[in-house]
Formats: C-alpha cells, sequence, structure tokens
C-alpha cells in the first residue's frame, strides 16, 4: 500500500468519526474523537487542523469540529460501506459480534465503489447495520432501488453520482424541508410510501418525532402524516434552502 493510500484510509477514519459522534452528539470535540479512534488529542489537533485546510471539516479549537459538504459526502460513503460490511459478515458469513466492527474497518477502504452496489444489492437493501444504525443512501443517482436493479449492468461511472448529500427525513430538523430524492427498499415499500403520498419530488417536513420507537409525523402535501421509523429511515431528501 503506497503512503497515499495510507493517508487516504487514514484521513476517511477521521471523517467517518466526526460523522459517526456528530449524529449522537451536538458539538464535536477532540477528545470525543480522541477516545473513539484511540489516538491522542495532540495528534488529532494536527489532523484536524490538516483537514480543516484541505476542506474537509470546520475545526475551531474551542468550538470543536464539523463536516463541511466535501467532508459529509465521504464520511457518509465509508460509513455506509461499513454498514454494509457489517450486516454482510453477520448476516451472510455469522461471524460473531464482537468480530464485526474491526474486520468491517479493515475491508472498508478497499472496497470500490461497484463492489458496494453489487453488495447493497445482494443484502437486498438493508437499511440498518446489526448495531441498529441507519445505512446512508447511496450518492448513486437514483431515485429507488428498483431503478438500480433495473440498470445493475452499467457500471457506476455509467450511472453517474449524485451531488446533494441526502439525508433520512427522520433527520430533519423541525424548521427545515427537505425534497424527497431517493427511496430506498423494493417494491413493495415504493407502492406503501406512494399509498401514502410520499413521492419523488415532494417537499416535507417534520413535525415531531415521537420519543424511543415512536413514529415520526410530517407534514406532505398540505396532510400531516404519522409513520414509523422502519419507513422513516428509507425515505431520503435533499434540503430545501429557503
Amino acid at each position: 500500500m503506497s503512503n497515499n493510500e495510507k493517508l487516504s484510509a487514514n484521513i476517511e477514519e477521521y471523517l467517518e468519526s466526526i460523522y459517526k459522534i456528530s449524529q449522537s452528539e451536538e458539538s464535536v470535540k477532540t477528545s470525543r474523537i480522541s477516545k473513539d479512534l484511540g489516538i491522542t488529542a495532540a495528534s488529532v489537533s494536527e489532523m484536524l487542523k490538516r483537514l480543516d485546510k484541505m476542506g474537509y471539516v470546520e475545526y475551531s479549537q474551542y468550538k470543536g469540529v464539523k463536516l463541511t459538504g466535501k467532508g459529509l459526502k465521504i464520511a457518509k460513503n465509508i460509513t455506509r460501506k461499513h454498514r454494509l460490511l457489517e450486516r454482510f459478515l453477520h448476516d451472510i458469513l455469522k461471524l460473531k459480534d464482537h468480530f464485526l466492527h474491526d474486520q468491517a474497518c479493515e475491508m472498508e477502504h478497499t472496497l470500490s465503489d461497484d463492489a458496494e452496489r453489487a453488495l447493497c444489492q445482494v443484502l437486498e437493501h438493508p437499511d440498518k447495520c446489526p448495531g441498529d444504525s441507519v445505512i446512508p443512501a447511496c450518492d448513486l443517482k437514483f431515485t429507488t432501488c428498483e431503478e438500480c436493479m433495473q440498470r445493475q449492468e452499467e457500471e457506476v461511472n455509467e450511472v453517474g453520482k449524485r451531488h446533494e448529500n441526502l439525508i433520512p427525513i427522520m433527520e430533519l430538523e423541525k424548521q427545515q424541508k427537505g425534497k424527497v430524492s431517493f427511496i430506498r427498499g423494493d417494491y413493495k415499500v415504493i407502492r406503501r410510501l406512494l399509498d401514502m403520498g410520499i413521492t419523488i419530488g415532494a417537499s416535507i417536513s417534520v413535525i415531531k418525532i415521537a420519543p424511543l420507537s415512536g413514529p415520526v409525523e410530517v407534514a406532505i402535501r398540505g396532510s400531516k402524516l404519522a409513520i414509523g421509523r422502519d419507513i422513516a429511515c428509507n425515505v431520503f431528501v435533499e434540503l430545501i434552502q429557503d
């Protein structure tokens, strides 16, 4: 492995860590990244300064670190590969749970985009990893998994990638609106959502998210809907800027 490849994997590990921590903590601090990666706080600070100069993060010694759009795209991509690999290792290879994370970490940096897509199809478009964390959407130019399956003979570079960072509707904040851009799942999921009025291109906002595993209440097409989290984590939107 060349030095550039090692650096790339190192960068991915940092961005992945920042993304993971940001899902549960409002502010991502150096000390938290240090604990997650098992690296000294001083080394983390130096890397964050480099990542800031490279445009992957916005870093302040006292305010913490935040991913830029560029950094978020990479972080989501590597996180997606990691969680798909955990699903594969768990469901297909029947590896014990305590091996999953470390093994996926070793494999994620060498998994090509075409292999990632094929893995997703073999696993039938899973929405969560064995640890119950949501798998980010792919960044291919598809609006549904059905469309991806219909064009499975095309390689990733032929399909092309979307530029926008998509998020599941359950991650929308109350003041935010999103445009439905991708629906994950088979035709039954898509049909169910269509019947509810949740279609590609529709504007949607979150009214309330019930605690624990309760439903997500959304506003769409002038109506209010309460949808289960199993559905909410499979509807991805592009943020609408006011």
